[in-house]
Parts: structure tokens; C-alpha cells; sequence
């Protein structure tokens, strides 16, 4: 079995997350008291939180870089960045260190390419939803048609991941705002919701949602868990 490389902390609400389905994969692919090989550091995401919203994307890039390297120090044969926004500096990622990494985005656009979804909808902050480093992939390299919700929407979002979710809180209202959010995408011709803040699947059961959800996390972690075991 490889070992499985985590930077976490971003949050570590969502990081947990990780390291339960990437163990539980594992068991339910191997048996017995089977558990995975895995490295986590983790980062103080008040530190990562101030930069994004300075806009000061090379410090985020220099701290991946760090603890990406501490990683590979310490034996891991895969990274994995446990966040869907922090990979708009993946590159700092890939640059810095010699063993694999898996992009959270490719990862999803292959589960979606798999269930025959052609239009999708992205959810997460506004710097995954405005930026092109996430739809760039889904669009170029898997063919998708990928709609974004309107800007007071994403706005909307924001606020409900920063000021709550990525702090532990996870409320009925804020579950229900998300939900009318996605039922106005579905109204576009959405056929499937990509869950793109790995913090609302906490918040979004899919049972309550008519189109399939792309759960990012659990999406990413199985994919990982994929490579070490092969």
C-alpha cells in the first residue's frame, strides 16, 4: 500500500472528513482491520483565509509548497490538497516537490464524465466559482458545460462558507438558501451539482437535492485511495 499525503486545516472541519473516507475506503476495499498508509500536515487556515482575501496568492503558493515537501520528506507517494479553492495554487505544488499530485478537479471531472453529465453546476467560494483554475479543466480537458450561480448568489455562498461552515456551523437556513440556489441552476438545465467547497457536503445531504451532487472530497479521497492501492 502507498502512503497518502494530506495538507489539511482548510478547513480542518472538511480535513477530518478526508481522513474518515480515505480509512474507510481502504477497510471496505481490503477487510479485516485494513486502515491507510497516510501523512497529514495541516496549516493554521487564519493565516491562508487572510492572504485569499488580500489576494496574496504567492504566499498561499510558498506555504503549499512548504508543507507539500514535508510530505514527501516524510515518505508520502501522493499529495493530496484537502480544499477545492487552495489548488489555484497547485502549481506551487507540483513545482515543488517529484511525486504525483492529485488535482481535485480532475478527479471530479472523471466522476462526472463517468455518470454521462454533460451540463453541471459549480458551487464553493467565489474564488473557485469566478476564477478559471477549476472550470478551465472541467471545460478543456472533460467537454463540460459548467454554469456558475448569479453574482449575489455567489456572494451568498461566501459568506455561508467563510463565515460559517469553515468554523464548524452549519445551520437549516443556510442549508435551505443553498438549496434555492441550486434549484435555480437546475432551472438553467443543470443536470448535476458539483459540491465544490469540500465543506457543503456537511451542509447538503444529497437526498435533498432532484440532480445528482459531485461530493469534491469524498470524490478526491477515492480517487487517492484508488492510487494506493493500485
Amino acid at each position: 500500500m502507498k502512503t497518502i499525503g494530506m495538507i489539511g486545516g482548510m478547513s480542518w472541519e472538511s480535513s477530518k472528513i478526508y481522513y474518515q473516507h480515505i480509512n474507510e475506503m481502504v477497510r471496505k476495499s481490503l477487510g479485516g482491520s485494513h486502515s491507510a498508509k497516510s501523512i497529514l500536515t495541516s496549516v493554521d487556515f487564519d493565516e491562508i483565509e487572510r492572504h485569499s482575501f488580500a489576494n496574496d496568492w504567492q504566499q498561499i503558493g510558498h506555504a503549499m509548497a512548504r508543507e507539500s515537501q514535508k510530505l514527501e520528506a516524510g515518505g508520502a507517494d501522493l499529495i493530496l490538497l484537502c480544499t477545492n479553492t487552495i489548488h489555484l495554487v497547485s502549481d506551487a505544488i507540483t513545482n515543488a516537490t517529484e511525486i504525483p499530485f492529485l488535482h481535485i478537479a480532475r478527479a471530479t471531472g472523471e466522476a462526472i464524465q463517468q455518470k454521462g453529465v454533460q451540463k453541471i453546476a459549480l458551487l464553493g467560494t467565489q474564488f473557485t466559482m469566478e476564477k478559471d483554475f477549476y472550470t478551465k479543466i472541467l471545460e478543456t480537458e472533460f467537454g463540460l458545460e459548467v454554469l456558475i450561480p448569479e453574482l449575489a448568489d455567489r456572494e451568498v455562498l461566501q459568506s455561508i462558507i467563510y463565515n460559517e461552515l469553515v468554523k464548524g456551523i452549519f445551520t437549516e437556513e443556510s442549508k435551505q438558501k443553498c438549496l434555492e440556489i441550486i434549484k435555480k441552476l437546475e432551472k438553467q438545465g443543470a443536470q448535476g451539482i458539483i459540491l465544490g467547497c469540500t465543506e457543503l457536503p456537511i451542509l447538503i445531504p444529497s437526498e435533498e437535492v432532484d440532480t445528482p451532487t459531485f461530493d469534491t472530497a469524498k470524490i478526491h479521497a477515492q480517487k487517492a485511495v484508488e492510487f494506493a492501492l493500485s
